[in-house]
C-alpha cells in the first residue's frame, strides 16, 4: 500500500530538474563522462582531511547516542575506506562504456532496420543507511551509466554526506557534467517524497536493514532493486580439508562482520564435526565470536543453545550459529529454507557435492571453497555497485553498470508501412541479422 501523498513542491522540483539534467548526461560522450568522474575521484583526494572530519563529527555524535557496533563499521570511514572508495572510482572510469552498446542490428526487411541500443534509466533514488563510502560508489556509476541519481543517507551520516556531496558538486562545476545530476536529500520526511516522485524516479535503490528495505519496498510505485536480508551460509563438507575451512570461516565472519556477505550460520557435516569444530572454536575464540549451537554441536563445544530464531538472523555481529547436518541433502535444504539468496558457499575437495551444491543451492552467489565475503561489485571487477540484489529477475548478486542502463528499439525505414506485411499477399519478412561493424 502507497502511503499518502507528502511530497512537496520543493521535492518534485528537485526531482523535476535532476531528470532534465540526466537527460543532457545522456548525450554525453564516454569520454566526458569519464572526466567528470576523475575530476570527482581528484576532488575527493584533494578534500580528504574535511571529508574526514565530518565523519568523525558523525561517528563522535552516533557514539554519543548509543548506535549499533555494525552501524557504526558501516558508518565510520577512515583513510583506509576512503581510499579504497576513491580508487573505485577510478576502477568506474575504466569500464567500457554501457551506453550505445547495439544488441540487436536486424534487417526486418530491405531498407527497414531494427537496432536494439542500450541507454540509461534515468534517475536513481537511492536510500541508504550510514555508508558515506556508498554515495561515492553510487555518484561514480550513476554519471558513467548516464543517469541522474537523487541521494538520501541516514541520520547518523548526515555531516559526511553533505561535504562528500559538496565536493562532488564543485568537481562537476568544473566538467560538461551538471552538478544537479547529484541531488541530496537529508530528512525522514524527504524519503516518503521520494517514495511518491515516480513520475521522475525510475528506480529505488534501498540499502538497509530488512525491516528498512521492506517499508521502501511496500510504500512505493517505483520499482525497487535491494535485499532484505544477508542471512549467509558456509557449510563444511565431509569432504573438505579442514584447515582450509577454519580460515575460510575465519574469513567469511570476522573479515567484516557489519557485511550483508558475511555468514551468520556454519552447516557442519556430522562425519567431521568432532575433528573440525574444536578447530573452528579455537580461531574464533581469541576474535570475540560468540558461537551459538543446535543440540548436536553441543555434544563437541560447550557453547549456549541456538534457538529456530538463531537460523532466521542476520547478526551482522561477531555472533555465529552453528548446525550439524547429516548429510548435503540437509545442508542445501537447510540453506534454502532459511537463507536470504544472498551468498552461499560450500568446503569441499569433492568435485560431485560441489557440483550439487552449485546447482541446488538458490542464491544470487554460489561459491565453491572460498569466502562468501567476496560477493561485492568492486571484487567483481564492477569498480563499484549500487547494491546487491537477491530477486530471481536480473540484474541479481551486486549491480554495477549492466544493472542501470536499459535498452530501446530503434527502427529507422523508408515510407515501410505495416499494412504490406499481412493480408492476401502479405509480403515477407526477411530477417536477416546484420553484421556492426561498430
Amino acid at each position: 500500500m502507497v502511503a499518502t501523498s507528502v511530497s512537496s513542491p520543493i521535492e518534485k522540483q528537485i526531482a523535476q530538474k535532476t531528470r532534465e539534467q540526466a537527460r543532457q548526461l545522456a548525450a554525453l560522450t564516454s569520454v566526458e563522462r569519464s572526466e567528470a568522474i576523475e575530476a570527482i575521484a581528484q576532488a575527493l583526494e584533494a578534500a580528504m582531511p574535511e571529508i574526514l572530519a565530518a565523519n568523525e563529527a558523525d561517528t563522535q555524535a552516533a557514539q554519543a547516542e548509543g548506535i549499533s557496533p555494525s552501524l557504526y563499521a558501516r558508518l565510520k570511514l577512515g583513510e583506509t575506506k576512503l581510499k579504497a572508495a576513491i580508487a573505485g572510482v577510478r576502477d568506474v572510469a575504466k569500464l567500457p562504456d554501457p551506453l550505445g552498446t547495439i544488441q540487436i542490428h536486424r534487417e526486418l526487411d530491405q531498407g527497414l532496420i531494427l537496432k536494439r541500443v542500450t541507454c540509461p534509466l534515468g534517475v536513481l533514488g537511492v536510500i541508504f543507511e550510514a555508508r558515506p563510502d556508498a554515495l561515492i560508489q553510487i555518484t561514480s556509476l550513476a554519471i558513467k551509466s548516464g543517469n541522474g541519481v537523487i541521494l538520501k543517507g541516514g541520520k547518523e551520516a548526515i555531516r559526511s554526506c553533505q561535504t562528500l556531496v559538496k565536493v562532488i558538486h564543485e568537481a562537476l562545476a568544473k566538467t560538461q557534467v551538471s552538478p544537479d545530476v547529484v541531488q541530496l536529500f537529508t530528512t525522514r520526511e524527504e524519503i516518503k517524497a521520494l517514495l511518491e516522485l515516480d513520475e521522475y524516479v525510475d528506480l529505488i535503490i534501498p540499502r538497509g536493514s530488512n525491516a528498512f528495505v521492506r517499508y521502501v519496498q511496500e510504500n512505493t510505485r517505483i520499482p525497487v532493486l535491494g535485499h532484505a536480508d544477508g542471512i549467509c551460509h558456509l557449510y563444511v563438507d565431509r569432504a573438505a580439508d579442514l584447515d582450509q575451512a577454519v580460515k575460510i570461516t575465519v574469513d567469511a565472519k570476522t573479515q567484516y562482520p557489519a557485511a550483508c556477505n558475511a555468514i551468520e550460520t556454519l552447516l557442519v557435516h556430522q562425519d567431521i564435526a568432532a575433528s573440525f569444530l574444536p578447530k573452528v572454536e579455537s580461531a574464533l575464540q581469541p576474535l570475540q565470536v560468540e558461537l551459538r549451537g543446535d543440540e548436536k554441536t553441543r555434544d563437541y563445544l560447550d557453547i549456549p543453545a541456538a534457538t529456530a530464531e538463531d537460523w532466521a538472523t542476520e547478526y551482522s555481529d561477531l555472533i555465529l550459529s552453528i548446525k550439524v547436518v547429516d548429510s548435503l541433502t540437509d545442508a542445501i535444504a537447510h540453506i534454502n529454507t532459511y537463507g536470504s539468496r544472498h551468498t552461499e558457499a560450500i568446503i569441499t575437495k569433492d568435485p560431485e557435492a560441489a557440483q550439487v551444491f552449485l546447482h541446488q543451492v538458490d542464491a544470487a552467489g554460489v561459491y565453491h571453497n572460498c569466502s562468501t565475503r567476496f560477493a561485492d561489485g568492486f571484487r567483481y571487477g564492477f569498480g563499484a555497485e549500487v547494491g546487491i540484489s537477491t530477486q530471481k529477475m536480473p540484474p541479481r548478486g551486486p549491480v554495477g553498470l549492466e544493472g542501470l542502463v536499459t535498452y530501446k528499439y530503434q527502427m529507422t525505414g523508408e515510407g515501410h508501412i505495416a499494412d504490406t506485411y499481412s493480408g492476401a499477399n502479405a509480403k515477407a519478412f526477411t530477417h536477416k541479422d546484420l553484421f556492426d561493424p561498430d
